[in-house]
């Protein structure tokens, strides 16, 4: 019903003149005070192998030196660092957070190389879906983790992409804005550069992968978005170290052969990426990553969890009715679910009866057969114990009657013994 009222508002609306000044074309300069106010936040996340000047370049861009550690060659995996620093230029405020990649590239098993940062991307989606779901939100104060911006920093070989390279950007660009640099461009002559950018550009189109493209639609920035389009990808060189180039202290690479200006157009295309990145595209690739890729992550997490805009007959799906039917959904598969439990711990304690009373029967049969064997044993014992005895009466009888014998013999010799005797004398 408040949708149909909504849509009845909306055709009905009309154009009235004002008779005079009323105000709210105050409106953007409140919009501007409130925004100055509050401040800003931007995550930027740099995607490249160590070593490729992914520090410098984020010290230069800002024209600042941020803290960090230096990255090592010996991870033993994909590791993202974040850390935020707060900015301020005139009365602006900026919440700025930079994650790096420590360790992209290193492995010799570079297969999922790319997992942990779309892991790391989809938890920043997570966390901020889970705010909006709040009973009490506040999103007024909540830090926006979430990355607007993907610097992708690619070696400066003059051939073409790596497979690494082409893999994790295809991962990656329907989750976040992809910006690709050629980084320490000075690595490569002027005429292998325009070529190695040909080769970019093509081997992106040919295998599918979007990367964020400057926006043309609005007038005041439309010819110099359309302009620096044509030089994707930006050939980029940082350095913090400054040299006295005539009257000047400019940032610049000093070599033995000659001088790099970091801000010279004719050298690099640092102002390029800074002038894009920051000064004229930062809001827009603020709302790219919200209107998005931030809102098709909840699109296809909410409609993992059963929600849908409209029912099978195409009628309006309250969130209300989406819920009693998701929940109905949950209790019917709880109760299936516990009623195949009930089944299973049943059978399971029939199986355990059947194999206990199986024990029991092997116990008894071999109590009986153990009985038996006594038995058998014992009567064996008893006769022989009897058979024993019998010799033994035997025995004594022999012994009895070889005793009588003796004694009888010894008193007819004592006889015999007694009468010669007599008859000497």
């Amino acid at each position: 019903a408040a949708t149909d009222i909504a849509r009845q508002v909306g055709e009905g609306c009309r154009t009235v003149p004002l008779a005079g000044h009323v105000g709210f074309d105050s409106l953007p300069d409140q919009l501007v005070n409130k925004s100055v106010s509050e401040g800003f936040c931007f995550n930027i996340l740099c995607v490249g192998e160590t070593g490729l000047g992914k520090s410098t370049l984020m010290d230069t861009l800002f024209n600042t030196k941020f803290e960090g550690e230096p990255a090592t060659h010996t991870q033993p995996g994909v590791q993202l660092r974040s850390n935020t620093y707060d900015l301020q230029e005139s009365n602006v405020g900026l919440k700025l957070t930079i994650v790096s990649t420590v360790g992209f590239g290193d492995q010799i098993n570079k297969e999922d190389s790319y997992k942990p940062i779309v892991e790391f991307i989809d938890a920043q989606f997570e966390a901020y879906l889970q705010e909006e779901l709040k009973i009490r939100r506040v999103l007024h104060t909540y830090h926006d983790s979430r990355i607007h911006a993907c610097l992708y920093f690619i070696a400066p070989t003059g051939h073409s992409l790596k497979s690494l390279d082409l893999v994790t950007m295809k991962k990656l660009d329907s989750k976040v804005n992809i910006i690709p640099i050629i980084a320490k461009s000075d690595a490569i002559s002027k005429s292998e550069l325009t070529k190695f950018k040909i080769k970019i550009t093509s081997e992106l189109v040919s295998n599918g992968v979007q990367i964020y493209q400057f926006p043309t639609d609005d007038e005041s920035v439309a010819e110099i978005n359309g302009t620096m389009n044509a030089h994707l990808p930006f050939a980029v060189i940082g350095s913090t170290e400054e040299l006295k180039i005539g009257n000047k202290m400019m940032k610049a690479r000093q070599y033995p052969w000659g001088t790099v200006q970091v801000e010279n157009e004719a050298h690099c295309d640092f102002v390029k990426l800074r002038e894009m990145l920051i000064r004229v595209n930062m809001e827009d690739l603020r709302e790219q990553t919200h209107s998005r890729h931030y809102e098709l992550y909840r699109r296809c997490k909410l409609e993992e969890m059963g929600f849908k805009d409209t029912d099978p007959d195409s009628k309006p799906f309250s969130l209300q009715e989406t819920y009693e039917a998701k929940r109905n959904e949950f209790l019917g598969e709880l109760q299936k679910k516990e009623e195949e439990m009930r089944q299973m711990f049943v059978q399971r304690v029939k199986e355990k009866e059947a194999e206990l009373k199986e024990a029991e029967k092997e116990l008894h049969e071999k109590f009986d057969r153990l009985k038996k064997l006594h038995q058998d044993e014992k009567k064996k014992l008893e006769d022989k114990k009897k058979s024993l005895d019998d010799e033994v009466n035997a025995f004594k009888q022999r012994k009895t009657a070889a005793e009588l014998l003796q004694s009888q013999g010894s008193q007819a010799g004592g006889s015999q013994t007694l009468k010669r005797d007599k008859e000497k004398k």
